[in-house]
């Protein structure tokens, strides 16, 4: 399908980030940490507090962020060196009608998480707050009023682009960051034990690498749409470098939010820890910033992908993308976090495929040189085999797993292309 004519982009949907679109480096630390704030990662921090000690949470934060940083910090390198988005890097290699593929894969789970963050700012709000009663069958149209208002403002600021984006992560990774920070070291001081104490309590029943797994496992789906923010940082060593770092404190303080949560007062985040301190304004504050720095990133990822799939613009889909999770908020939140989790392990292997390919063919993408194709079979093959053994195998992490099978699949297309091309 034809790509869509358009004047100035301010965010380079169709080619690369010119020199005049980079953004500084502080600019690139805020989007790139405000995109790690993501409160189901407090979830993980939960379940890693309940099987970890705390030396063992500690090593699986340094393993599993060491891994993790290792795969985003390469997309990131790659996204500012090219400046291409994931969908425009995805072309290359998969193939221009390939790229559907990746492009539908990471705009379906964006948009669902999109939806479900919706719903985890306005249920609580509803439940905590409002004292309303929500469940799966039941949510009063003060709650819908709640997902209502969050879809348009979340909308809006993905809407206007990654300028409207920088602004948000200014605002919010401060205030989350801060205000997170001050209320966990409350919930410690009021606590009747010290952390490592704390932390001994419970089933103790995960391991490290498992607690590393769940670490990866928590953001290596999301961490795969870095091109889409990265190629916007100076150069690919400052892209490299801030999202490492970035990623690294970002997810490693939601964890500590979640952990801190569950073992002084039993809560899912921080949220239900600063009702139970009675901040309950600036509950509410962190909550919403919390959720908007990663859903206005989701939601301009699946604008960009359902730009290359269907040929028109990037904010016109971005808007049918944040009235679809809208309207569906409150259905994903309950029916579907499960099926995302699912749809996740598709993405570790189309983002091992795209650092293979780039890494394989730096020059020709630089130069623009690289020959076009329509589908690359073999890719498209590595994303199937790999996100099914990452569902299927148990043993072992599940997002690695998926990458080694995805990356094997496609440098054996590698060779049979090659080798046919030299006979």
């Amino acid at each position: 399908m034809s790509n869509y004519k358009q004047g100035a982009d301010a965010d380079f949907t169709n080619g690369p980030v010119s020199a005049a679109g980079r953004k500084s480096n502080l600019s690139m630390f805020m989007v790139m940490l405000g995109f790690t704030f993501f409160s189901a990662s407090m979830w993980v921090g939960q379940k890693l507090a309940t099987g970890l000690d705390f030396w063992g949470f500690i090593g699986a934060l340094l393993l599993g962020g060491l891994i993790l940083g290792a795969y985003t910090g390469a997309l990131g390198w790659i996204g500012a060196e090219s400046g291409l988005t994931l969908d425009m890097l995805a072309r290359k290699s998969f193939g221009e009608r390939g790229s559907y593929l990746p492009s539908a894969m990471i705009s379906f789970t964006q948009i669902g998480w999109f939806g479900v963050g919706l719903a985890m700012f306005a249920i609580p709000i509803a439940k905590e707050i409002m004292g309303l009663e929500v469940t799966p069958d039941s949510m009063p149209w003060q709650g819908y009023m709640l997902v209502l208002i969050a879809g348009i403002l979340m909308t809006c600021s993905a809407y206007f682009g990654i300028k409207s984006l920088t602004i948000v992560s200014y605002i919010a990774v401060p205030a989350v960051a801060i205000l997170g920070t001050v209320a966990m070291i409350m919930a410690v001081q009021r606590g009747d034990s010290t952390l490592i104490d704390q932390f001994s309590k419970g089933s103790k029943d995960l391991s490290v690498i498992a607690g590393a797994g769940l670490v990866i496992g928590s953001f290596v789906s999301g961490g795969t749409a870095t091109p889409n923010f990265a190629r916007f940082a100076k150069n690919a060593k400052v892209g490299l470098l801030v999202t490492v770092v970035a990623f690294f404190l970002g997810n490693s303080l939601m964890f500590f939010f979640g952990a801190i949560s569950s073992i002084y007062v039993g809560g899912n985040d921080i949220f239900e820890v600063m009702l139970n301190l009675n901040l309950f304004y600036i509950a509410i504050l962190v909550l919403g910033l919390n959720i908007w720095t990663t859903n206005d990133n989701a939601l301009y990822t699946s604008g960009l992908g359902l730009s290359n799939i269907m040929g028109l613009p990037k904010k016109a889909m971005v808007l049918a993308a944040g009235i679809i999770g809208t309207v569906s908020a409150v259905w994903l939140y309950w029916n579907f976090v499960g099926w995302l989790n699912v749809l996740n392990c598709t993405l570790p292997p189309i983002g091992i495929i795209l650092i293979i390919s780039y890494f394989l063919h730096r020059k020709e993408y630089l130069a623009g040189t690289l020959p076009k194709r329509a589908v690359n079979w073999f890719a498209i093959a590595g994303v199937v085999l790999g996100a099914a053994v990452a569902n299927l195998v148990k043993w072992g992490i599940p997002s690695i797993n998926g990458m080694i099978v995805s990356a094997a699949c496609f440098f054996v297309g590698y060779i049979l292309e090659k080798s046919r091309n030299q006979s």
